[in-house]
């Protein structure tokens, strides 16, 4: 007796849908409890407090910071204190001068970070891993061990109270090189390089048309920071400069004397910070969009 075997089924299972699967293997997404939404409002009121409560203090009198209890809503005197920075010091001439300063290191530090990166992740030659490692190693040398020495060489170049001094030495950042090598090994595949050669494309053309669009994310984070410690850096403009003074030393100036005036000294840190906040709202899109564009990629 012979048994006949079933014929093959022509059904094709549908297969489960994604959002299925992932429950399967992840389980139901948890909504967020209200801990953790009273926690993050907790991060963002201590984030925003400092900054509302100078701007609170820089709208005062002098005679409401030491109010009890604390002055907590803003008061119509900001205008009034903001002429009396102007009028105290040159501050027009320390933001103008900081954003030279910041402007000129945050375009030099990405750029060169940009194609250092490029040329230690993606660039075979000699002594590469050596090179990147010594680059690496600056990053570890404290900045007032190379004060004295800097100054020096500064004064040899005859750069000193000159922005030059300021701006020369951070051209370009152990930090922003290795950043940008780690980002680039991984965001710029080979095989798009090799296809922009096979097209006749040059390195540097590789480098303009493919790399700085692939590093656009990096770039603004990486520009982001380094603004943020050019604008706020302190030791080396108060030690090179004297006339040309940048934002924080003038704010420094502000808080000297046998008193402080707080209302005087938190309208101009007020001031210094909301060049900071434009910067991070520009970047910060920059930022969010390579992200979402990464992540419809993937």
């Amino acid at each position: 007796m012979t048994v006949l075997a079933d014929p093959p089924s022509t059904r094709t299972e549908t297969p489960a849908p994604r959002s299925r699967a992932r429950r399967r293997v992840f389980g139901h997404p948890r909504k967020a409890s209200v801990w953790t939404y009273a926690a993050l409002l907790a991060v963002v009121a201590g984030s925003v407090f400092p900054l509302y409560w100078s701007l609170v203090v820089s709208s005062q009198t002098s005679d409401a910071v030491a109010a009890v209890p604390p002055v907590l809503i803003p008061g119509g005197h900001l205008f009034d204190n903001i002429a009396r920075v102007f009028d105290s010091t040159d501050f027009a001439e320390a933001l103008l001068n900081s954003f030279i300063v910041s402007g000129s290191v945050t375009i030099s530090v990405v750029f060169f970070s940009t194609l250092a990166g490029f040329s230690f992740a993606k660039l075979r030659f000699r002594g590469r891993k050596i090179l990147l490692v010594v680059a690496i190693g600056t990053s570890v040398v404290p900045q007032q061990l190379g004060i004295i020495p800097l100054y020096l060489l500064m004064a040899e170049f005859g750069w000193t109270d000159r922005l030059a001094a300021v701006i020369v030495p951070g051209l370009v950042t152990a930090f922003g090189v290795f950043f940008m090598t780690q980002y680039l090994g991984r965001a710029v595949p080979d095989e798009l390089l090799e296809a922009g050669r096979i097209d006749g494309c040059s390195t540097f053309g590789l480098f303009w048309h493919v790399v700085l669009p692939a590093a656009r994310p990096a770039a603004a984070v990486l520009g982001l920071f380094t603004f943020m410690q050019a604008w706020n850096d302190f030791f080396w403009p108060l030690v090179v400069l004297q006339d040309n003074a940048t934002v924080q030393v003038a704010l420094s100036a502000l808080a000297s004397g046998y008193t402080t005036d707080y209302t005087l000294t938190l309208t101009g840190t007020l001031l210094a910070t909301v060049p900071i906040l434009v910067i991070f709202m520009v970047l910060g899109r920059q930022i969010v969009g390579g992200i979402m564009q990464g992540a419809i990629k993937g």
